[in-house]
């Protein structure tokens, strides 16, 4: 905090929000802690908006390099806009804005405004990428559309979603629905997008919907990829008596973390409850194979339950490179 910018910002914001001590002095502590704070939420924010930028700039990408020259469609609110433009000519730009903006204030009343305004933002940015960003049309061979097509819009649709808002408000509505039904929330946009295809199929034609369910396809396929990301984990837990054998062999061998809690048996073969001591870790799918191997060594009757990780954060697993 030595910099002009850094003491201008204590002295006029951070002083008026932290509450002075008994002295009437704020101390160097409480202004560490709140600049530290600001600091972290101002690089969240940037690195946020930065993701919607990107994941805008795909998914106009996708739509106006692949999709729309050929008249293919997507499911969800996009979906629902490429049809109504096709029917009625209306400006492509103008209805992403119109469709979205139900499930924008859907969005405001049921997730928080932060969520809202991210949305808004994106879906903003999205339709004057549409409208003003001249993407060169790249080929018209249809399978080439349908799979690239829809690779770059889900990856503009999962690097929003990273990036804390969405390009696609139909997500929101299935969050609700979801609340007050039996269904899950793919199991609303399974069937949102099952309408979409039938109306596109009526509408325009059935080969243009069964390229359009292949384009859906990718797109998810996209989403996944980059929500999930390429590296997925598997966590671990491990029950044997040999329990310091394994926790050497994860730490040493495999260069992993490792936690060991104490349990308690429910039921053993002499049918009493005795306390043992369960090991978890969190491995790389790439390690899951190496794991075993070494566990068969140590323990090949031990207990082991596998579930998998979509993300990680603190700890060993990503400072670490893999051990050969």
């Amino acid at each position: 905090m030595n910099s002009l910018v850094a003491r201008m910002i204590v002295n006029v914001f951070l002083r008026a929000k932290v509450k002075a001590g008994r002295d009437g002095q704020v101390s160097r502590f409480q202004l560490a802690k709140e600049w530290r704070g600001l600091r972290i939420t101002f690089i969240s924010g940037l690195k946020s908006y930065g993701l919607i930028v990107l994941g805008v700039c795909s998914a106009g990408f996708g739509l106006k390099g692949f999709i729309l020259p050929n008249n293919f469609v997507d499911g969800g609110a996009v979906g629902i806009s490429l049809i109504i433009a096709e029917v009625t000519k209306i400006s492509l730009p103008i209805l992403l804005i119109a469709v979205n903006i139900p499930f924008i204030i859907l969005g405001y009343k049921t997730i928080s405004k932060e969520f809202a305004l991210k949305t808004a933002i994106a879906i903003g940015l999205l339709s004057l990428a549409v409208a003003f960003i001249p993407y060169p049309q790249i080929t018209q061979d249809k399978l080439l559309i349908a799979v690239f097509g829809g690779f770059f819009l889900g990856l503009g649709i999962g690097l929003a979603v990273r990036g804390g808002g969405v390009l696609d408000g139909t997500e929101v509505l299935a969050i609700n629905i979801s609340k007050t039904s039996g269904l899950t929330i793919g199991d609303i946009i399974l069937i949102i997008n099952i309408i979409i295809f039938s109306v596109a199929a009526y509408v325009l034609s059935l080969e243009i919907a069964l390229y359009s369910i292949l384009t859906y396809m990718s797109a998810s396929k996209a989403v996944d990829f980059i929500i999930e990301g390429i590296e997925e984990y598997t966590g671990v837990t491990i029950i044997t008596p040999k329990y310091d054998e394994v926790r050497e062999m994860i730490t040493e061998k495999m260069g992993r973390g490792v936690t060991i809690y104490n349990g308690e048996r429910g039921y053993g073969k002499t049918g009493d409850r005795t306390s043992i001591k369960i090991v978890f870790t969190v491995v790389t799918r790439l390690e899951v194979s190496r794991l075993k191997s070494e566990l068969e060594k140590i323990d090949p009757f031990a207990f082991v339950v596998m579930n998998s990780i979509k993300d990680t954060k603190g700890g060993m697993i990503k400072k670490r490179p893999l051990q050969h």
